[in-house]
């Protein structure tokens, strides 16, 4: 029986599910009966309970610790990370596979013509060799993955009945990934920077070699990985990701993902009607750059007196699309848009500052490209739109962010290198 409780919220296709609010910890107990068939007996419980779920050919137990984090205001989907220990009865003692990790059971409830987060980090996997054998570094270790479809008497059956195509069936998605550190783990900001650094060379390198798009840059997607004492910059949680050589055939309304605060602005206009792409998710990074430095006192510790008098980006995350259009584009289309970070974050204002700058370059260069081909319909033009015609392309941001404060930071990879060189000599070539 599934208890009926303040803990619990009603979900289509779902029936009762845990609401994670507070300090209580909220569970699944063992799945019932095959697992093209689940029938979940949901009820509140104490940490240290145990979650069971389909493992090969048979199924295995974690022990659930602590709740990490569970999403808010995420469009499609909602997701729920907790601590967990191996609790499988047959393991033995430092013999287990998954013995002496830091693991997270990560349940989400995405569609069911997603793609799981495994398979990109698979393909990630596969090419991530020879000169490319540190990048898995910069994304997540994910152990094990299983999907259950919801038992067909669920509303889900009906409203897909009732909707057709409209309405997306969705599935119970788990994972056993590595426990990484959130960014609040930072203790300065040139780790943030380095970090943040890390972050485009990991979702450019995925973007050109495996061809995936991640379409959920945030705040609590970007993570930390330390080994060997060394700290680096993860991009997390692929949930909402896509093979590039299938955007075109993706739904107008899958195209609108991510999470608000941080979504590039034309998503949040109602006749956007995409395709997602590159310039994108690096807008995104923006926004979470400019949120942290101007609501912080340090990388954990939210500075309410800054951010009350001088900035008001604490109702980014209240308001709805039609009031963050209107904040973004104003910072966009600003010339003389400047940021104030506090104290913890100023060396960032630089960064802030030219970032903005190449966005309000590359859409102004847009306009004067859509004006070209209005005043001539019958030649044809070309106008890099991943890139914003190159004013706001991987290059730019190399440029500007391989620099923080007087240091340089650290460039990964022989190829990023090389790169970096070149890009110094034409700017020295500029400068003669």
């Amino acid at each position: 029986m599934v208890k009926q409780s303040n803990a619990f919220t009603p979900v289509p296709g779902l029936g009762l599910v845990p609401n994670l609010k507070g300090q209580a910890l909220l569970g699944f107990e063992k799945a019932k009966g095959p697992p093209s068939n689940v029938i979940f007996e949901i009820e509140e419980i104490e940490e240290g309970s145990k979650f069971t779920f389909p493992y090969k050919d048979g199924t295995r137990t974690v022990q659930l610790q602590r709740i990490l984090f569970r999403s808010r205001g995420v469009v499609g989907r909602g997701t729920i990370v907790v601590r967990v220990v191996c609790a499988c009865t047959h393991c033995v003692p430092n013999q287990c596979d998954w013995s002496g990790k830091k693991l997270v059971l990560k349940l989400s409830f995405p569609s069911v013509t997603r793609v799981s987060e495994k398979a990109f980090m698979d393909r990630c996997k596969e090419q991530a060799k020879g000169k490319h054998a540190g990048i898995p570094n910069h994304f997540p270790d994910i152990y094990w993955s299983f999907g259950i479809p919801f038992d067909e008497r669920r509303l889900q059956a009906y409203f897909k009945e009732r909707f057709g195509d409209e309405y997306e069936m969705r599935v119970l998605q788990g994972s056993i990934q590595e426990e990484l550190r959130p960014l609040l783990s930072l203790e300065t900001a040139l780790e943030c920077a380095q970090v943040f650094y890390d972050i485009v060379q990991c979702h450019h390198w995925v973007y050109t070699y495996p061809q995936i798009l991640h379409r959920d840059i945030n705040y609590g997607n970007i993570m930390v990985r330390v080994k060997d004492g060394k700290k680096y910059g993860a991009l997390n949680d692929w949930d909402l990701a896509m093979w590039l050589d299938e955007r075109d055939g993706i739904l107008t309304s899958q195209f609108r993902t991510g999470t608000r605060p941080y979504m590039a602005h034309e998503q949040h206009s109602p006749d956007w009607e995409g395709p997602h792409r590159y310039r994108h998710d690096m807008e995104s990074l923006f926004y979470v750059i400019l949120l942290l430095a101007t609501l912080f006192s340090n990388s954990s510790e939210k500075d309410h007196e800054h951010s009350k008098k001088r900035q008001p980006y604490t109702k980014w995350f209240t308001q709805g699309d039609d009031f963050l259009l209107d904040k973004k584009i104003s910072i966009i289309l600003d010339l003389l848009w400047r940021p104030f970070p506090t104290h913890f974050f100023s060396a960032f204002h630089q960064w802030l500052q030219s970032l903005q700058q190449c966005l309000y370059d590359g859409f102004t260069a847009y306009k004067y490209f859509v004006k070209r081909q209005t005043d001539n319909p019958h030649q044809v033009l070309h106008f890099n739109d991943d890139t914003l015609g190159g004013h706001f392309s991987y290059d730019r941001l190399v440029w500007i962010m391989h620099q923080f404060s007087e240091e340089t930071l650290e460039t990964h990879g022989c190829e990023w290198q090389k790169k970096l060189r070149g890009l110094q000599k034409d700017e020295d070539e500029r400068k003669k």
